[in-house]
């Protein structure tokens, strides 16, 4: 599963739609369909300021978690879309692998969605075809509950523990076994607590010792005392602890259109890579103003903006190219969760290395 099939407090940033996405499904066409018609009763926005009429309307489905919506809306609202010739419906879904149903079933031309959901989607016999890539780094963080502070300092310290998690097989307990892994720290000796969307609650009152978490949801526990432990959003602690990007959030196809679609494709890319661009340099406020109301109802608006500040030159790429090492990094961290088995992925059938070349 993706990120927004993880730690969300109050599914702030994600809107609300009557999707429901079942555990990883094996994703044929009747499966995808229907998740379309659970999308029927959803919210799609449509990026067409300055829409051009003789320009075909392309639908992008993608997950709705907050920080992976940013790039998108950036480059609808400064208008890069349109000065590709392109009519972009931003389709909003709870999930991922709504997204991905949706691009499997023929209801959208494109989506975007984390890479883990790609590789499995790859692996459930999926015919796709990842070209862009709008994310580099994975949307979570792993903290402490504030009256374990002090005894809980590094990822060592969790032997023994309890360590809240959205759900077995999601991509925060991919990246957990990951970390376990890396620190010598046996999975069999940390306790799992699959809590859903209530994770923050649960870690703020100690029912947890520490948990995976998303924004705001550190913000919130670290004001109230937790401490951050290991943060995959920073690019320099990605770095250290993952051994460089991990490959996120992106654009994938149906395979069977890739040809067809090659020009536009390039286009959208190009579009995109602009909207990354502004995503990392302009005032932070023209970011924040640029989400759709409805996506933005009821939060923080400063709090958002100091978010996104910390964070967006370190998930944001520069290129919207794809990093190979970056989806190994992914690939790895789902065979040590034991969702993919060793070498059954070929990255080289999954991402489309030659799509935006020349």
């Amino acid at each position: 599963m993706g990120c927004c099939e993880a730690t969300n407090p109050r599914l702030c940033g994600v809107l609300p739609t009557d999707a429901r996405t079942a555990p990883s499904p094996p994703l044929d066409r009747r499966t995808a369909l229907k998740g379309v018609a659970a999308l029927a009763g959803g919210l799609a926005l449509a990026g067409c300021a300055g829409r051009r009429d003789d320009a075909p309307r392309l639908r992008l489905a993608f997950c709705g978690q907050l920080l992976c919506v940013v790039p998108y809306e950036v480059t609808r609202a400064r208008g890069h879309f349109t000065a590709q010739g392109l009519d972009i419906e931003l389709v909003y879904t709870r999930g991922g692998n709504a997204a991905m149903q949706a691009l499997v079933g023929g209801s959208v031309d494109y989506a975007g969605t984390s890479f883990d959901v790609a590789l499995q989607a790859a692996a459930n016999g999926a015919a796709i075809r990842r070209f862009a890539s709008t994310g580099r780094l994975p949307l979570f963080a792993l903290a402490t509950a504030p009256a374990r502070r002090e005894e809980i300092q590094t990822v060592a310290d969790l032997e023994d523990r309890t360590v809240a998690i959205s759900g077995q097989g999601n991509a925060d307990h991919a990246l957990l076994l990951f970390l376990l892994d890396r620190a010598g720290v046996a999975a069999a000796r940390v306790r799992f607590a699959t809590i859903g969307t209530n994770v923050f609650d649960a870690l703020r009152i100690g029912q947890v010792d520490a948990a995976m978490l998303q924004e705001p949801a550190l913000t919130l526990i670290v004001a109230a005392g937790g401490r951050e432990l290991v943060n995959f959003m920073d690019l320099e602690e990605a770095e250290r602890h993952l051994g460089g990007p991990y490959e996120f959030m992106g654009v994938a196809l149906r395979a069977s259109e890739r040809e067809e679609r090659l020009p536009e494709m390039r286009r959208l890319a190009a579009a995109l890579e602009a909207g990354l661009r502004d995503t990392r340099t302009v005032p932070v406020e023209e970011i924040v103003a640029a989400l759709p109301s409805a996506l933005v109802a009821g939060s923080d608006t400063a709090q958002l903006g100091a978010i996104i500040e910390r964070y967006r030159r370190s998930l944001y790429p520069e290129r919207v190219t794809v990093d190979f090492e970056a989806a190994r990094r992914v690939a790895r961290a789902q065979e040590i969760a034991g969702i993919l088995a060793p070498g059954r992925i070929d990255l080289t059938a999954v991402i489309d290395a030659t799509a935006l070349a020349g």
